[in-house]
């Protein structure tokens, strides 16, 4: 007799629930085992030695594990990161054998629950009352109000063309528009606001008087932003995650409109100088946690933050490849994630493609890939493609 045995992908609750369900099992059996049939893996960074050894202690009683450094058993490190391996039930149970546990474990135990909530904001909300809806993937359309941009520059260079281009975006299935007017290519240099603002505002302003769809400004100036919103652009998007003007979260605070936070190490003219990661998604993911806090600080609600996490902005073509591979560990961050690859130079390099414009195809593998991993927004040049792109990516993820 022979049986046929196969690997299960269970990436949900639902999944497990499913895959339980089809084997008869009593209900009651299939409430305690669902998160039994999930694994997975936390790290942790920064414990001390003395914390390392309790959580590798307890993660051991529980038929779990926990991978900390070889000098944690004898103190002979400052500092340990660690790496927590168990079912979902297991991890659930560290969190309460961790609350009367010394060396900051108890606040570990409550940062463990609170990511295994699993919960992502899927409403974010806008100026005026209205809502960004991400229950569903969203594209954004960008509209590049520039002569020099890396696919597109000169494209909308004039405020009529621009206005046109990105109504034709939403025509074609774009939820927000993203209206840039400095280029922020590799080697680019930066322009005044006062540039900035004459490129960007007849735009956002014959846009907002023609369609509903919300209006993302993507720049690192306060002052471009203050006045953008008031032109009637509703979100910002700061490519510097608040390294360039940290006032931009001010911004975002006073006029209630969301704020994208990205990574990118150093600035548009020297970032491609250094791609060199040790821990590419951890340093990455340090980064964007660090403009989180500075957000919050300054008053932005966390339900208006959302991050991206630099797709090509300061990574090699292969350090690209690995983060679009290990988006899905942004989603513990408990934030949209926006995820902008398209034509960009990794996919070219990768497929052997100069021209940016003939990526296409690159930029709409990514898509349904970072849709697969979880990302709610997919920034694009190509709306009509990605829109069915990632429309079919979501309905394999949610089939």
């Amino acid at each position: 007799m022979r049986f046929r045995v196969r690997k299960l992908e269970l990436t949900s609750r639902e999944d497990a629930l499913r895959e339980l369900d089809l084997t008869l099992a009593d209900e009651a059996c299939v409430g305690r085992m669902r998160d039994k049939a999930r694994f997975a893996a936390l790290k942790v960074e920064g414990l001390k030695p003395a914390a390392g050894n309790i959580l590798k202690q307890e993660a051991l009683s529980l038929g779990c594990d926990a991978a900390v450094a070889r000098g944690v058993i004898n103190c002979s490190v400052e500092t340990t990161d660690a790496v927590i391996m168990g079912t979902m039930k297991q991890l659930r149970a560290i969190t309460r054998k961790l609350r009367p546990q010394p060396f900051g474990l108890k606040v570990l135990g409550e940062e463990i629950a609170e990511l295994l909530k699993e919960d992502v904001n899927d409403r974010v909300p806008l100026p005026g009352g209205k809502f960004l809806d991400l229950s569903s993937p969203a594209v954004m359309g960008i509209v590049n109000v520039t002569p020099d941009s890396f696919s597109d520059g000169g494209d909308n260079y004039s405020a009529d063309t621009a206005v046109e281009s990105a109504l034709r975006m939403v025509e074609e299935g774009a939820d927000v528009l993203d209206i840039g007017g400095e280029s922020t290519r590799p080697g680019s240099e930066a322009v005044s606001a006062r540039e900035e603002l004459s490129r960007i505002l007849p735009v956002i302003e014959g846009i907002a008087t023609k369609t509903e769809v919300p209006i993302s400004v993507d720049t690192t100036k306060a002052e471009v932003a203050r006045e953008a919103i008031k032109a009637g652009a509703a979100i910002i998007n700061d490519i510097s995650g608040l390294n360039f003007e940290p006032d931009l979260a001010k911004v975002a605070a006073d006029t209630g409109a969301p704020l994208i936070l990205m990574h990118m190490r150093g600035k548009p003219r020297t970032m491609q100088s250094d791609t060199t990661y040790r821990d590419l998604v951890g340093e990455i993911y340090r980064l964007l946690a660090d403009a989180v806090k500075l957000a919050l600080d300054a008053g932005v609600e966390r339900e208006r933050i959302i991050i991206d996490p630099g797709i090509g902005f300061g990574k090699s073509a292969e350090g690209n490849l690995a983060l679009v591979k290990r988006i899905s560990e942004f989603n513990s961050m408990g934030l949209p994630v926006l995820v902008g690859a398209s034509r960009k130079s990794f996919i070219g390099s990768t497929l052997g493609i100069e021209d940016p414009k003939d990526r296409l195809e690159g930029g709409l593998a990514v898509a349904a890939l970072a849709v697969n991993a979880g990302a709610k927004i997919i920034r694009t040049h190509d709306v009509m493609a990605t829109r069915r792109a990632v429309d079919l990516a979501w309905a394999v993820a949610k089939a």
